[in-house]
């Protein structure tokens, strides 16, 4: 039967990509309902408004039109009406992307942020949703992949009724519409489905059983080893692949992930070992899936509970997306995945990717979480010289911060304590008490998990949060037998991140301290010859190759329309970093990143 609050939604117009919602409020409010489209998604902390994709929008109470009033950019009023209200109106989907809403002829996905109207007044009650197949025959075999919970009567990957016992857990489980090829598997009992859009030739099979590795794995951390189907906090699991030329996002959601990824990253039949592009893939699948303890149910008090009216500040993104970037590649480790070298040389790459940008030296993590509203979600030209990515400078500080941990325990005490610790007081009783983590809330988790310790993770957590000093990982992995060594670069570079472009090289990113910046050139700026000879990212690699750092070369470019000559010093390129298993480590040592590495 239908709630109270009930839609209706179908791919209207699949080649115009447009849905059609029809939102059923059976007693609204006497003086007049108010309703609205949420501003923002949960985990993509920036402003979206969604409500611009409105494209009509109109009310009637039993059959007579009922006047609407728009009060700000994605709020209206509903005159008061005597009877059932219903508001009609179309959305606009064509964002190929986690966040919002897409649509044409080949398939539907929707966030239902993107769709539902918010009912004020009854965010609490219970919802309903009607999710109607397009009309014509070309779309009788379309099906529906959903975490949303259904209704007695709808089968499984059927169009129908479907319910949520809020509209907060309304629009918290995306809905894929099509064709897609669909896999399950159980993981400690859970059902788990993997829908897959999109052209492709994936091995489902060999997915699903790296998948379900990873899930259990991440399932038995949190739950212990014996982790059954009443431990787990979702009664199943739904993977939401779109699967594009070139791709890579994923977006979290209380029993459910929306993911992008480049159909080469999806492993195929006969595929010998895994490679770095599948790698990649399933780290964004443990990435996405960890965030069901840490951020849907461990989250900031900040976002407890969300107001997507406007922006939610915290300066703990670093901890909640930072520490899930540090553990979505280490159970590809502990799940037998990848072997310890494959995944030092990801630690490897992720602190080369910080350690290149000179932002980190003019923006903290703390900063960087609270701002991110602003600045990350909003990045330009000059990102790598003014900011610090959050995700992979606090996969760092959590890295450093696991391995002080087990040092100075001993191995009897790790960042996993801390997690553990942070889902007891926090996580496992959410949904009861709705109760987030504190700004200082990490911190005294941490501090109460090694008391013994304490003057030493206070100092770490002070310096690696609120400081732009590089942290001191080489000594940290040295204790645990691991050698990180980074070097600077000794060949020839510009100093700035460059893209082919027609007619020559385009400037992306000049960098702090380069010979680009130094010689006045900028971001945006093409590159049509090279000491006198036509410009190519062909041609500026072979030159780079028979030139020294030190070296000047005349640079003719274009800016908008004017020409302009510049003479660049090269300077020496960006740093490397690698990190290698010590061959003659101490046996202590050796104990403690074994323990780490589950080994």
């Amino acid at each position: 039967m239908p709630s109270p609050v009930h839609y209706r939604i179908i791919p209207a117009d699949p080649g115009a990509h447009l849905f059609e919602v029809t939102l059923t409020v059976s007693r609204p409010a006497p003086a007049g309902q108010r309703l609205s489209l949420p501003a923002w998604i949960p985990g993509s902390y920036m402003i979206r408004e969604f409500a611009r994709n409105i494209v009509r929008i109109s009310a009637t109470c039993r059959g007579r039109a009922v006047a609407l009033t728009k009060v700000d950019k994605h709020t209206w009023d509903a005159a008061p009406c005597d009877g059932p209200l219903a508001i009609t109106y179309q959305v606009y989907a064509w964002d190929l992307s986690v966040r919002s809403a897409h649509l044409d002829e080949t398939h539907g996905f929707f966030n239902g942020t993107s769709v539902f109207l918010r009912v004020h007044g009854q965010d609490e009650g219970p919802h309903t949703v009607e999710i109607a197949r397009p009309r014509g025959r070309t779309y009788a075999a379309w099906r529906v992949a959903s975490a949303l919970p259904r209704s007695p009567g709808t089968g499984a990957g059927a169009f129908g009724l479907y319910h949520a016992g809020s509209y907060d857990e309304l629009i918290d489980h995306p809905v894929e519409l099509g064709t897609f090829t669909h896999v399950a598997f159980r993981a400690c009992g859970v059902p788990h489905e993997v829908a897959i859009t999109g052209r492709q030739d994936c091995d489902t099979r060999r997915l699903a059983a790296d998948l379900k590795k990873i899930c259990e794995a991440q399932i038995r951390f949190f739950h212990g080893a014996k982790a059954g189907a009443r431990d787990v906090p979702f009664d199943r699991y739904v993977f939401l692949v779109m699967a594009v030329g070139d791709g890579y996002g994923g977006l979290e959601h209380r029993a459910s992930t929306a993911l992008i990824c480049a159909r080469d990253a999806l492993p195929y039949a006969g595929m010998k070992g895994r490679p770095e592009a599948y790698v990649g893939f399933l780290g964004l699948c443990s990435h996405e899936y960890f965030h069901n303890w840490n951020v849907k149910r461990i989250k900031p008090a900040a976002f407890a509970p969300y107001d997507l009216t406007r922006e939610n500040h915290t300066r703990l993104l670093w901890a909640f997306e930072g520490f899930t970037s540090y553990y979505d590649d280490l159970f590809l480790r502990r799940a037998g995945l990848i072997d310890t070298k494959t995944y030092l040389g990801l630690v490897a790459k992720t602190a080369q990717g910080v350690l290149r940008g000179s932002g980190r030296h003019k923006q903290s993590v703390g900063d960087a979480s609270f701002d991110a509203w602003i600045k990350f979600y909003r990045q330009d030209e000059n990102a790598p010289n003014a900011l610090v990515n959050y995700y992979t400078k606090g996969s760092l500080v959590a890295l450093g911060l696991d391995l002080l941990l087990r040092v100075r325990t001993r191995g009897t005490r790790s960042l996993d304590d801390v997690m553990r610790r942070l889902w007891r007081e926090y996580g496992a009783g959410f949904e009861r008490t709705g109760t987030g983590v504190p700004e200082d809330g990490l911190r005294r988790a941490v501090l109460a998990t090694a008391p013994g310790a304490r003057r030493a993770l206070s100092a770490y957590i002070d310096a690696a949060v609120d400081g732009t000093a590089d942290l001191p990982l080489a000594a940290l992995l040295r204790q645990v037998g691991v050698l990180l060594k980074v070097e600077s670069g000794t060949h020839p570079a510009l100093g700035a991140r460059v893209a082919a472009a027609p007619g020559g090289i385009k400037l992306t990113h000049v960098l702090d301290g380069g010979g680009a910046q130094a010689a006045g050139l900028s971001a945006g700026d093409v590159i049509i010859a090279l000491d006198g000879l036509r410009a190519s990212t062909d041609a500026l690699e072979a030159m780079l190759a028979r030139k020294r750092v030190g070296a000047t070369v005349a640079v003719h470019a274009f800016r908008r329309d004017e020409l302009i000559e510049r003479d660049v010093v090269l300077c020496a390129a960006e740093l490397k970093v690698s990190a290698t298993r010590m061959s003659h480590a101490s046996t202590p040592a050796d104990r403690l990143a074994r323990s780490w590495l589950g080994e």
